[in-house]
C-alpha cells in the first residue's frame, strides 16, 4: 500500500523543496551576515565606559548611558498606557461588539494607522503634543507620539490571539455559570497570552528602532540623570533614543560609534525576541 511518505515525489515538487530550503538558508544567512557586519565594525567602540558614560565635549568622552535611560524610559511611559488600551480595546471588538458598521468602521481605522508612515506621526506629535499641549521637545511628547503608532499593532495582535480561542472555551465557562467578564479574565486572556505578548514585543521593537518620529518630538539631548528627582523631571525635558543618537552620530561621520550604537541596539533586540519565546512558552496554557 503505497503512503504519502513512499509516494515519489514529482520533480516539480523537488525544485520546490529546493527553492524553499535555499530562501530559508539565504534569510538566516543575511540575518548572520547583518550581525557579524555589525559586530565587527562596532566592537571596539563599545566599552564599559561608552555604556555608563555620556557624550561631553570638554571631557572628550563619548558615551550612551543617557540614551539608554531615555529609550527605556518612552518605552515604559508608551508600554504602561497603550498595553491596556489596545488589549481592552480588541476584547471590546472581539467579545463585546456586535458585528456591523461601527466594528468596520474601527477596524477600518486601525489598519489605517498601522500604515500611516512614522514621519507624519512625528509631525502630528510635534505639533499637537508639543504646541498645542505645550509639552515641546520631551519624553512625554515621544512617547504619547509612540502610543498612538504601536496602538493599532496591540490591538490586532490581541484581537487575532482572542479569535484563536476556541468558541468550546466560552460556551463552557458559560455553561458552568461563570459570568462574561469572568471567563474573559480567567479563560481568554490566559489562553491568548502569548499572542497578546508577541503583540507587545513587536510593539517595543518598534519604540526601539524608531528614529523619524522621535526626531521630532522627543529631541536629541543625551544627559543622564543622577537622582530619583531628576529622573522624574526628565519627562518634561528632551531626550534622544539611541537610534537618535546613532542617526546623529552617522551624520556626522562618527561611524565607529555608529557601528558601537547599531551592535547595542542589536543585542537589545535579540534580548527582546529571546525573553519574548520564553515568556510565550510560560504563558502557553495548552503546553501545561
Amino acid at each position: 500500500m503505497t503512503s504519502i511518505n513512499t509516494k515519489k515525489r514529482h520533480p516539480a515538487d523537488v525544485l520546490l523543496y529546493i527553492a524553499i530550503y535555499i530562501c530559508a538558508a539565504f534569510s538566516v544567512a543575511l540575518l548572520l551576515g547583518i550581525i557579524l557586519y555589525v559586530l565587527i565594525k562596532g566592537i571596539r567602540s563599545v566599552s564599559w565606559d561608552f555604556l555608563t558614560g555620556v557624550t561631553s565635549v570638554l571631557k572628550g568622552t563619548t558615551g550612551i548611558a543617557g540614551n539608554i535611560v531615555n529609550t527605556l524610559y518612552i518605552i515604559v511611559v508608551t508600554m504602561l498606557i497603550a498595553t491596556p488600551v489596545g488589549v481592552g480595546a480588541a476584547v471590546y471588538l472581539n467579545e463585546y461588539a456586535k458585528p456591523g458598521k461601527l466594528v468596520s468602521v474601527i477596524e477600518f481605522a486601525t489598519e489605517t494607522l498601522a500604515g500611516i508612515p512614522s514621519i507624519i506621526f512625528g509631525l502630528f506629535g510635534m505639533m499637537f503634543f508639543g504646541e498645542t499641549l505645550h509639552l515641546s521637545y520631551s519624553l512625554l511628547t515621544g512617547s504619547f507620539t509612540m502610543v498612538l503608532m504601536v496602538l493599532p499593532l496591540i490591538t490586532r495582535n490581541t484581537q487575532e490571539a482572542l479569535k484563536t480561542v476556541p468558541d468550546s472555551y466560552r460556551q463552557g465557562a458559560i455553561g458552568l455559570g461563570a459570568g462574561k467578564w469572568h471567563m474573559i479574565r480567567t479563560i481568554l486572556l490566559p489562553s491568548a497570552m502569548p499572542g497578546i505578548i508577541t503583540g507587545v514585543t513587536l510593539a517595543i521593537g518598534r519604540i526601539v528602532g524608531e528614529s523619524a518620529a522621535l526626531l521630532f518630538t522627543a529631541g536629541s539631548t543625551g544627559l543622564l540623570p543622577h537622582s530619583f528627582t531628576e529622573l522624574l523631571k526628565k519627562a518634561t525635558q528632551s531626550g534622544g533614543t539611541l537610534t537618535i543618537q546613532l542617526y546623529l552620530s552617522a551624520t556626522k561621520g562618527e561611524f565607529g560609534v555608529a557601528f558601537g550604537i547599531a551592535l547595542v541596539l542589536l543585542v537589545i533586540v535579540l534580548g527582546i525576541n529571546f525573553l519574548t519565546k520564553a515568556l510565550a512558552k510560560r504563558f502557553d496554557v495548552n503546553r501545561r
